[in-house]
């Protein structure tokens, strides 16, 4: 099994109060769980105005299919609307792998 994570920072240029930015954070969540079978949450910088720090998570027993999907994501989030995509990192982790190979085999 393969958990892939996706770290997207934005900065929020037009947000003059929280609920400004709660405006555009929702809207890009809401966009990006519907169009993707994923799993998104703000992580980072819930205080303050004009920045914004989502998680992204994925997970599949197909390594390269975390990498697509987190990779169409990212391509999203270079497109949203009131926000501009300042820093983006991936991760992929195997969970369990050993494990699950031996009881394939019957063991």
């Amino acid at each position: 099994m393969f958990v892939g994570v996706l770290r997207l920072t934005f900065h929020i240029p037009h947000a003059r109060s929280l609920k400004d930015k709660r405006r555009v954070v929702q809207k890009f969540r809401d966009r990006i769980q519907a169009r993707f079978d994923v799993s998104i949450a703000e992580v980072g910088g819930q205080d303050l105005h004009q920045r914004a720090v989502f998680g992204v998570a994925v997970v599949s027993g197909d390594a390269a299919v975390c990498d697509s999907v987190l990779g169409q994501v990212a391509r999203a989030a270079e497109t949203a609307e009131d926000a501009v995509l300042t820093d983006r990192s991936t991760e992929l982790v195997t969970i369990g792998q050993d494990l699950y190979e031996e009881r394939d085999r019957g063991n």
